[in-house]
């Protein structure tokens, strides 16, 4: 009797400290990370600060069932506002995202549309996938798309940075983009070959120039919103999620380029970045509220306001 108490106690043991070990390999930035991270399902097993991840309410992404989408006549239009023409910033390797960052000295905008304050762009990620029609986040009507871009603002009216509106209500703001399977001018400059070859890897960053956001767009002027989380840990539920109902596109060159970023050292065993996105989430009693009659043709509007000064 006494091995098998030994053995159960060594187990629990065990997988006690293999769980801090992950806990603090994804909590402390500055620890080399000794072990993958675990996959979704256990964020709010191994890190208590995560809990949200298991048992929040409001999680995202979410499956975009249209036929119990509301249309809402009172929506206005987003209103994209730049402090200048064209921005600048870096483009990092995360190990879980490619990310793009904006210069903070060229402040984005955005306000409109479901929003009742102005929020401030602080992080572009792209999510995709291993196959192609497969990758992005969120889902309409059950179809996946090749992969999905997310524009992360905080709310600056609010609060003095998005560590803060992360954790409080109205503090995000998440514009959902999704990509089909033909060229983008901004991916285009983004995902370019120079420019993939530069963050292969984990930790690797390169500076960008002279980006047009206003190609990011599609030409469109509607969306769906529905209120959410962040799709990575700690999962705060402090985010208004607008998705573009229209895709742009990319190339098949350049989504196989990301296909080819690794979530590792160089020193490490190579593992693709591809299939990062977190698995869907229950709607439950949440609303989603769209600004486009169904009942409509669909219109071309550029969601893009020229001429609109940066709000400070």
């Amino acid at each position: 009797m006494a091995p098998v108490i030994l053995g159960i106690c060594l187990f629990v043991f065990l997988l006690l400290a293999l769980s801090l070990s992950l806990s603090l390999s994804l909590s402390s930035p500055s620890l080399p990370p000794s072990l993958p991270p675990p996959p979704p399902p256990f964020w709010g097993l191994v890190n208590s600060a995560w809990s949200l991840c298991a048992i929040g309410k409001r999680q995202s992404p979410v499956d975009v069932n249209t036929s119990q989408m509301i249309f809402d006549p009172f929506l206005p239009p987003l209103r994209l506002s730049i402090g200048g023409k064209k921005i600048s910033g870096t483009m990092y390797n995360t190990g879980r995202h490619v990310s793009f960052r904006p210069d903070p000295v060229q402040l984005v905008n955005v306000s409109g549309g479901p929003l009742p304050y102005s929020h401030r762009l602080q992080e572009i990620r792209l999510h995709f996938g291993s196959e192609d029609g497969f990758g992005s986040e969120h889902r309409i009507d059950g179809d996946s798309f090749s992969a999905e871009v997310q524009l992360i603002h905080y709310n600056q009216e609010l609060y003095p940075n998005i560590s803060e509106a992360s954790r409080n209500p109205n503090g995000l703001a998440v514009i959902s983009i999704f990509i089909g399977p033909n060229p983008n001018s901004f991916l285009t400059r983004l995902l370019n070959r120079e420019t993939i070859t530069r963050i292969s890897y984990k930790n690797d960053a390169y500076l960008l120039h002279d980006l047009s956001l206003e190609d990011l767009y599609p030409e469109t002027f509607g969306f769906i919103t529905y209120q959410g989380s962040m799709s990575t840990p700690p999962c705060y539920e402090t985010a208004t999620w607008i998705l573009i109902d229209r895709p742009i596109n990319i190339t098949s060159v350049q989504i196989h380029s990301l296909r080819l970023l690794s979530q590792n050292l160089p020193s490490q065993i190579f593992r693709s970045m591809s299939d990062n996105s977190r698995p869907l989430q229950p709607l439950l009693h949440r609303s989603l509220r769209g600004n486009r009659d169904p009942r409509w043709q669909p219109l071309s509007y550029n969601i893009i306001e020229s001429g609109l000064k940066c709000i400070s």
